[in-house]
This record gives structure tokens, C-alpha cells and sequence, in this order.
């Protein structure tokens, strides 16, 4: 097939390029470079079935394909704070020119979604149902009400276009090329144990994350674009859930770091808990994520410890 990855070029993207040539499909990489690098895909540019487009996703566009995955936007806070204007015309803009272009060729069109779709959640764990409790104006909204209005896009232009959609809500996700500077916590811990500076925990470091290795999410990805009848939403996570005082122990432990832990305050609105109900996922697509936290960190470290 011939597939668009919109965000292409980012840590999610990168990964999603590369497992769609392994199997032989022609790949459409669409990246603004604005969180998106271009030395993720650098590996990719010598093959024939790879292209890259450095674009916009608020801008139209127009190519013939027979999916599209829709990754394009900031994913980490530093990140979609740094403009929050931006950030949610990229997830509600994006998302309507990608449906478009879906309806026009007659794509099936999958939105990368977010647990944070669940806000603060009053329900622990959070399945699909939960419709979540988030605060609509605060300074994280612009990406969790960004994201929100995307899937509500999506079950718009199905319902009145019959546009053949698929919404996946990925939680905490790592691995290889994470942005060392992005500001989420795995990465922040991994490379501030491998300079030896203090490990910074926001508030009682007991809030907790559930942390999916990047290949586990890449095939649920997938399988969930490839299977007939789901439109979803679907969580694609790991259950494991851990607290960032368990993570950050672990991170020293396996790098070997002298690091002490240091307390700040918790920033505005960031959730006290999440863990992904995956029961759906299992009984639909046969999925559920294999990599243990222990090994997937192991793995990241052995890139960071690369360039850090």
C-alpha cells in the first residue's frame, strides 16, 4: 500500500516509517521538523519507497494513498506549552485536512489519540467508555481539548461522510529516539542519571505512569489500522503501572547513577494517576504489550548513553 505518516519524522513517527518498509509499503513521511528530526528518518531517505515532505498539517495538502496515520503534533508538555495556539490548530486543523484528504482518495485515516483524553481521572484504571474529567481551560488543555475535538472530527466525518476512521488513545510511551529535551519523564530521568546530576521529582513522586515501549505501541498501531470493523477508540498501553519514585529507583539502578532525588512543586493540572483498561485492545486485535519495563528501559538507556 501506499501510506501517509503525518508527524513522520517524530519519536512515534520514526519508529511507524521504518516498521511500514520493513513490510513493503510505500511510505509518505509529512513532518514540519518542529518537535519531528530529521536525523530519526535519516536511515530511511535512501529507500525508494520513502519519501518526505516537509509540511504543515494545518496547511492542506493533497497525495494519493490508502492510509494515513495521523502522528502530527507535540506530545510532551514543555513542548505544546511552548505555543499552545499552535498546538491545538495542529490537532483540530490537522485532523480536519487529514479527513479531507481520507474522504476525497478513500483512505482509512487513524488519529494517534491520548490518554489524556481522560484528564484527571476519577476512574482508575481508564477504559474507553470513561469519558473523562479534564479542565478546559488550563495551561495543559490545549493539547488534552485539542485532542479531544479531533476525535470528535473523526466520528463526525464517519457518521455523515462514512469516512473509514480508526482512534487510537496511546498512553505513556518510550524508547529509542525520545528528544532528550522534551521534558517527559523518562527521558528526563534516564539522562539526568547518566550526567550525574539530582533526579527531579514534581511533587510526592506517588502520582503514577504506565510506560509502553515504543515497539509494542508501533504494533498495536497497526493492528488496530488493519482490522476490520473497529473504528474504536482503543487504548494502546501498558498496564504496569508504576509511581515516579518506583521509576526513577529503577532508572538509577540500571544506569548505576550516583543521582540523589530532589522534590518540586507538581505542575498545574497533571494527573495523580494512569493505567490504561486494555481489555478491549486484547479481546479485538489479539494485543497486549510484551516488552517489560526493566528491558524497554535497558534499551532506552543503551541509546541515550549514545548522544547524552
Amino acid at each position: 500500500m501506499r501510506i501517509l505518516v503525518t508527524g513522520g519524522a517524530g519519536f512515534l513517527g520514526s519508529h511507524l516509517c521504518e516498521r511500514l518498509l520493513g513490510e513493503n509499503h510505500e511510505v509518505i513521511c509529512m513532518d514540519n521538523l518542529f518537535t519531528g528530526r530529521k536525523h530519526n528518518i535519516s536511515p530511511l531517505l535512501d529507500n525508494a519507497r520513502f519519501e518526505f515532505i516537509r509540511h504543515d498539517v494545518v496547511d492542506s495538502f493533497k497525495v494519493e494513498v490508502d492510509q494515513i496515520y495521523n502522528l502530527a503534533c507535540p506530545a510532551s508538555p514543555v513542548h505544546y506549552q511552548h505555543n499552545p495556539i499552535k498546538t491545538i490548530k495542529t490537532s483540530v486543523m490537522g485532523a480536519i485536512n487529514c479527513l479531507g484528504l481520507a474522504k476525497r482518495v478513500g483512505a482509512r485515516v487513524l488519529q494517534a489519540s491520548t490518554s489524556e483524553i481522560y484528564g484527571d481521572p476519577a476512574l482508575h484504571p481508564q477504559p474507553e467508555s470513561y469519558w473523562g474529567n479534564v479542565n478546559p481551560i488550563g495551561i495543559r488543555s490545549c493539547y488534552d481539548e485539542g485532542k479531544r475535538c479531533a476525535e470528535t472530527l473523526f466520528f463526525d466525518y464517519h457518521r455523515q461522510n462514512r469516512v473509514d476512521i480508526r482512534v487510537m488513545r496511546i498512553f505513556n510511551t518510550y524508547g529509542p529516539r525520545m528528544d532528550p529535551i522534551d521534558g517527559r519523564v523518562v527521558s528526563n530521568f534516564i539522562c539526568q542519571a547518566l550526567r550525574g546530576d539530582d533526579i527531579t521529582i514534581y511533587g510526592d513522586g506517588k502520582q503514577t505512569r504506565s510506560f509502553c515501549y515504543v515497539d509494542d505501541l508501533i504494533e498495536g498501531m497497526m493492528r488496530l489500522m488493519n482490522t476490520e470493523g473497529l473504528t474504536g477508540p482503543v487504548n494502546i498501553g501498558n498496564p504496569g503501572e508504576f509511581t515516579m519514585l518506583e521509576l526513577a529507583e529503577k532508572v538509577i539502578e540500571i544506569t548505576g547513577s550516583k543521582s540523589k532525588l530532589i522534590f518540586q512543586d507538581l505542575p498545574s493540572d497533571d494527573p495523580k494517576q494512569r493505567r490504561p483498561d486494555i481489555a478491549l485492545a486484547k479481546e479485538k486485535l489479539g494485543w497486549e504489550p510484551q516488552i517489560k519495563l526493566e528491558e524497554g528501559l535497558k534499551r532506552t538507556i543503551s541509546f541515550f548513553e549514545k548522544i547524552v
